[in-house]
């Protein structure tokens, strides 16, 4: 186990320098110019050429990129064009805003949607089975940004129990942790029915209920187990998903974190931030990645990797 996640640590290295290659020259295909953002729309050329200067936007690709990736292997991801702050601090004030409401988001959204798909799978082509991937395909389909206005025009406009914007208390994370969670659970819902349906088919299984096993214990300890290494698969990615994608629902309830950091960022082709945002997207993605397979581990012992 322990050279296997040696082996996966030192797998980060090449990832993520492909990874800030790719993000280096996406940020500089962007149409705009900073410089000119940042000096202002009345400023003259000779000033937006000072401006380029001190931004180092004056030197070569070549040369701006390894400014860029030693920076990086220092923890230094330069300062944001629009604040002149730090991008670590500006993303370190933003992550914990996305990351509770990920959290939130992922909690009520595994729990209801493994529920859903279990209770599908036991009572396959039953109508608990039918509703439930009903609700599943709506949840898929309904757009994250319709969902989120729906519930604020009923929670919140007509009913007023529940804020639209902010993130001060528990009560403003229910609407966006709602919209952002709709899809993971719908998600968590027909994958964990089509695990459970192939482990509930399998000999094993059959074996525990001509024992006389009672059916409830034939799904907690034969088919749960079981059916959950696909499912924590797709638990983990669904919550790298969230953490780098809930740009939809944040902009949409102006929730103060990563994802509206980073539309504001593009808005003002702020090249510092956008690097810092991906390059820290990708990394959560590969950590989440390294801890399923841990689990793995955990959930069935007798995984062993070589």
């Amino acid at each position: 186990m322990l050279q296997h996640l040696l082996k996966r640590l030192l797998g980060l290295i090449p990832t993520l320098l492909i990874v800030a290659v790719l993000v280096f020259m996406f940020v500089h295909l962007l149409p705009g110019d900073p410089a000119r953002l940042a000096a202002g729309p009345d400023a003259t050329p000779a000033t937006v050429a000072l401006v380029r200067q001190d931004l180092g936007l004056d030197k070569s690709l070549p040369e701006q990129f390894l400014r860029f990736t030693t920076g990086v292997l220092r923890g230094d991801f330069g300062r944001s064009l629009r604040t002149k702050r730090p991008v670590s601090t500006e993303i370190a004030e933003r992550f914990m805003p996305t990351f509770w409401l990920t959290i939130a988001a992922m909690g009520w959204s595994v729990l209801f949607g493994m529920i859903i798909g279990m209770l599908s799978a036991v009572w396959r082509n039953r109508w608990p089975d039918r509703l439930g991937m009903t609700l599943a395909v709506s949840g898929i389909s309904f757009p994250a940004f319709a969902l989120g206005m729906l519930l604020m025009e009923v929670f919140a406009v007509q009913l007023r129990w529940l804020p639209t914007i902010g993130a001060d208390s528990w009560r403003h994370y229910i609407l966006p942790s709602l919209t952002l969670g709709a899809a993971v659970a719908a998600i968590m819902a027909r994958f964990t029915r089509s695990s459970f349906v192939d482990i509930l088919q399998e000999d094993y299984v059959r074996t525990a209920r001509a024992k006389g096993l009672p059916e409830s214990r034939v799904i907690a300890k034969h088919g749960l187990r079981n059916a959950l290494i696909p499912v924590v698969t797709m638990m983990g990615l669904q919550f790298g998903f969230l953490l780098g994608g809930s740009i939809v629902v944040e902009v949409v309830f102006n929730w103060p974190g990563m994802g509206r950091l980073l539309v504001d960022s593009v808005d003002a082709r702020d090249y510092p931030v956008i690097q810092g945002l991906v390059l820290l997207f990708s990394l959560e993605f590969v950590l989440i990645n390294l801890i399923v397979d841990v689990l793995y581990a955990v959930i069935n012992p007798t995984i062993r990797y070589r």
